[in-house]
C-alpha cells in the first residue's frame, strides 16, 4: 500500500513541477511541495531528487523561516522529485509546501 501511494505521488510530482522551479534552489536542498496521507504513514513530497544530490536513506531537516520543523528520511527519489517519511516533527509544527529541506551533515 505505502509502495503504491509513493510511485503514485512520485509521477504525479514529476508531472506538475516545473523545470525553472527545481532549478533555482541550492545543490542538495529540496522544497516541499506537498505532503500525502496514507493509511500507513504520511510522505512529504520535495521538488528536487537524484539530479540534485540527493540520495535514497539521506536525513534531510526541514526548516521555515530559519526555525527546523522536522527531520525527514528520503524513501523514494526520482532524478527530478522525490519522497520522504516523516521522523520527527517540532512540537506544534506541520509541514507545509513552501518549507526548505536540506541534507543532515554530522558534525566531526
Amino acid at each position: 500500500m505505502l509502495r503504491r501511494l509513493l510511485q503514485s505521488s512520485l509521477l504525479a510530482l514529476a508531472a506538475v513541477v516545473p523545470f525553472a522551479a527545481r532549478a533555482a534552489t541550492v545543490p542538495g536542498a529540496a522544497t516541499v511541495v506537498a505532503v500525502r496521507s496514507g493509511s500507513a504513514a504520511d510522505l512529504v513530497l520535495l521538488d528536487r531528487g537524484f539530479d540534485a544530490g540527493l540520495r535514497q536513506g539521506m536525513i534531510c531537516r526541514l526548516a521555515r523561516g530559519g526555525a527546523d520543523i522536522a527531520e525527514v528520511l528520503l524513501v523514494g527519489l526520482r532524478p527530478t522529485c522525490g519522497a520522504a517519511l516523516i521522523l520527527n516533527l517540532a512540537p506544534g509544527q506541520s509541514i507545509r509546501a513552501g518549507d526548505v529541506a536540506t541534507i543532515k551533515l554530522l558534525k566531526t
